[in-house]
């Protein structure tokens, strides 16, 4: 096993597991109070080939050839703008040094852009799901997630294991949908903002949004006089 295959493994096992478990443990209260309606994963999860690095982690790189690898995952609501994401980072020099590692954590959404629901079915739980159907037969609306295209920023916090916190404008792209001619290549850029370094090549990285479809409650029911 390479030295950077090693390196990936400790940080996994040191940094990712404690970090993503505390995640997953708020995440679904702060969701539940939000009404969270998207959730994604950035090169993390099912997304991922083994031995396939053009999957995971995602890749950014810079003009100099220094890149960010990264992986995570989160959910946010639109209307209200909250969020809630974590993952790992690793920053490697061009010739393959590693140059900082450690976690990454969402501070604020800045946006989303979406593209609109993917073409074709999902497969979630051994059922498909896809686009409503229209005309004279009419199916249910889908109550599980619609796979969605695109365009999320965020605010995040770069936390390394050593060296200074460092804040920037992290931006996922899920190229499904109908898709911007200039937003076509699926994956991540960063931008630093201490220093305005841009990292907007998109190498490898699978990325993907699903849309969480509203849960309608129960009305209350009036009191028998």
């Amino acid at each position: 096993m390479s030295n950077r295959n090693v390196f990936w493994t400790l940080i996994a096992t040191w940094i990712a597991a404690p970090t993503l478990v505390m995640f997953m443990c708020a995440g679904p209260a702060r969701a539940q109070n939000s009404s969270a309606n998207y959730t994604f994963l950035v090169a993390s999860g099912f997304l991922c080939d083994p031995g396939d690095s053009a999957t995971c982690p995602a890749v950014a790189k810079s003009a100099n050839g220094d890149s960010y690898q990264i992986s995570g995952a989160g959910t946010f609501n639109t209307q209200s703008k909250s969020v809630a994401a974590a993952g790992t980072f690793a920053l490697e020099s061009s010739n393959g040094t590693v140059l900082e590692a450690g976690v990454w954590i969402v501070s604020e959404l800045v946006s989303f852009d979406s593209y609109g629901i993917a073409p074709g079915t999902l497969m979630i739980g051994g059922r498909a799901f896809g686009p409503p159907q229209f005309g004279p037969k009419r199916l249910p609306m889908p109550s599980g997630p619609m796979l969605t295209g695109g365009l999320a920023v965020f605010h995040v916090r770069l936390l390394p294991v050593w060296g200074a916190t460092k804040t920037a404008v992290l931006q996922v792209n899920c190229a499904l949908g109908d898709v911007p001619r200039e937003r076509s290549v699926e994956g991540i850029r960063l931008t630093l903002e201490r220093n305005g370094t841009e990292f907007s090549e998109e190498v490898s990285g699978r990325v993907i949004f699903l849309s969480m479809r509203p849960e309608v409650s129960t009305p209350a029911r009036t009191p028998t006089q």
